[in-house]
């Protein structure tokens, strides 16, 4: 059972999705995403997979309880998606050559304007949640595409303040912060033709990096060939960083940020977030109280130290990367 209840106090919808408890947890005897499994083409590069517990539904379903005009209930109009990264169990996105991410990119592209399309489709959030720690159900290499019937609280935050920005300065904001974060460069993990990476001055998680495109562009809808590729490469960087800054698979949320798939939203920027959890190799940076109860992040780092820290990673796949 899937649906969508309004909450008064924060006035925002919260998405109801009773079925979900059914997920498998991490199974290590069999994986739907794997060919052979009957559930997938038995060659593929990238593949676009329907959630089999997804939270919202085209045609949706009808909600298991009548709202009103305090508690308002409405149908979880929408299509959830599992991209799979790679027919190999094993492998991880910092492992695939940037001819294969740029094949992602397409992808997400293709699918993004798919989903724009579709009635009532206000948002396209595309998304990577990698590792145990994080509450990945499936280990097989998979990113996922949720298409909304409204705009994410977080989201709408950054859009309403980019608005606001323009509407001061002319100007926008997102294009402000890279030109900050560019000219004092004590923050940049990495950076090429069409995209920088870096420790954002406001970083909330102690390795949080942003990926922005060096041009304004508001959506995947928007860029040129050169430009998935060299975010193939930017994506290669920064998780191979990651990887090799503890030794480890390191895990992550990945969250691309597009302007909405409806309206005039010229203001906003093309941006992608990671939030990795880990504060050092056996530390954990938690979402506890202050920060899931008052919405207030405290970040126990400086995000200067950790960007030094991300520059001195030396890559195992440099000379991979030069062939790619």
């Amino acid at each position: 059972m899937t649906e969508l209840r309004w909450n008064p106090t924060a006035r925002e919808w919260v998405s109801t999705a009773s079925h979900r408890q059914h997920r498998p947890q991490m199974p290590t005897d069999w994986c739907p995403f794997c060919p052979g499994s009957g559930r997938v083409p038995e060659h593929y590069d990238v593949h676009i997979y329907p959630n089999d517990f997804a939270a919202f539904s085209i045609p949706p379903v009808a909600p298991a309880i009548t709202g009103d005009d305090f508690y308002r209930v409405e149908r979880s109009r929408g299509k959830c998606d599992v991209v799979l990264y790679h027919p190999d169990h094993s492998t991880s996105l910092s492992q695939l050559s940037v001819d294969h991410i740029a094949k992602l990119v397409k992808l997400w592209r293709q699918r993004f304007t798919e989903l724009k399309a579709l009635p009532g489709i206000r948002y396209v959030l595309i998304f990577e949640n990698k590792g145990a720690v994080i509450g990945v159900t499936m280990p097989h290499p998979h990113g996922q595409i949720y298409s909304f019937p409204f705009i994410p609280p977080r989201i709408n935050r950054e859009i309403v303040a980019a608005r606001a920005h323009r509407r001061k300065h002319q100007r926008c904001v997102f294009c402000d912060v890279l030109k900050k974060e560019r000219r004092g460069r004590q923050r940049i993990i990495a950076e090429n033709e069409s995209f920088t990476a870096f420790i954002p001055f406001y970083a909330r998680w102690p390795y949080e990096v942003h990926i922005f495109s060096r041009r304004h562009l508001g959506t995947l809808e928007e860029f040129r060939p050169v430009e998935e590729r060299a975010l193939a490469e930017m994506l290669k960087w920064v998780t191979l960083k990651y990887d090799n800054l503890f030794n480890m698979t390191f895990p992550f949320m990945m969250v691309l940020h597009q302007a909405p798939t409806r309206g005039r939203h010229d203001y906003f920027h093309f941006h992608i977030e990671f939030y990795p959890p880990h504060r050092s190799k056996e530390k954990l940076k938690y979402v506890a109280s202050v920060e899931t109860g008052g919405g207030s992040f405290l970040n126990d780092s400086l995000a200067e130290e950790k960007a030094a820290e991300l520059r001195k990673v030396r890559p195992r796949w440099r000379s991979e990367f030069s062939k790619a």
